[in-house]
């Protein structure tokens, strides 16, 4: 019975999720930790950093990371196979018949008007783990710099990702640790 719920969770997620990854991070919090309680929220959070620090679709990786946590290698299988099939099917639909609905003027509406909906959700999702991760006022410039340097000056995010999080290294290791023998 747990099997087939942890397929149905991450099936309907997949199924009805626009906006990938960071849209769905929200909504697999809310099942998995809140409704469900499979996970706790450190759990969760611990989840969205190993399935963002490996490569692949991030809702791929939290399935297979939280089936994986749950059940072993049959819950990893069926959670993953759960967020995976309706993107595959849909993708099926789409193929066979974009010829006909591609720039067509209801194809162009529900994508315009899903755009705000998406960038909307992406931003409460963003919020959302702000909040509940307990960030410092400095965490916060940190995301504005680099937003801005991405945007603005077109430097590569996995760059100053590396570059961030190598300075923090460097800084906790000598400041940090420096301020603990005072």
């Amino acid at each position: 019975m747990l099997y087939f719920q942890m397929f149905k969770t991450f099936f309907v997620i997949g199924a009805f999720t626009i906006g990938g990854g960071v849209a769905m991070i929200p909504i697999i919090e809310n099942e998995v930790v809140e409704k469900k309680e499979w996970l706790t929220y450190d759990e969760f959070m611990e989840a969205l950093t190993v399935a963002q620090g490996l490569p692949g679709v991030l809702a791929v990786n939290m399935s297979v990371y939280i089936g994986l946590k749950i059940k072993g290698y049959k819950g990893a299988l069926l959670c993953m196979l759960g967020a995976v099939i309706p993107s595959f099917i849909m993708i099926i639909i789409v193929a066979t018949f974009y010829e006909k609905i591609i720039g067509t003027d209801i194809v162009d509406r529900i994508f315009k008007g899903a755009l705000p909906a998406v960038a909307a959700v992406i931003a409460a999702s963003v919020y959302s783990l702000g909040k509940k991760s307990n960030f410092k006022y400095y965490h916060y410039i940190v995301a504005i710099a680099i937003a801005i340097l991405v945007e603005l000056f077109n430097i590569s995010p996995i760059l100053l990702i590396l570059s961030f999080g190598i300075g923090y290294i460097i800084y906790n290791k000598f400041v940090l640790n420096s301020r603990k023998g005072d």
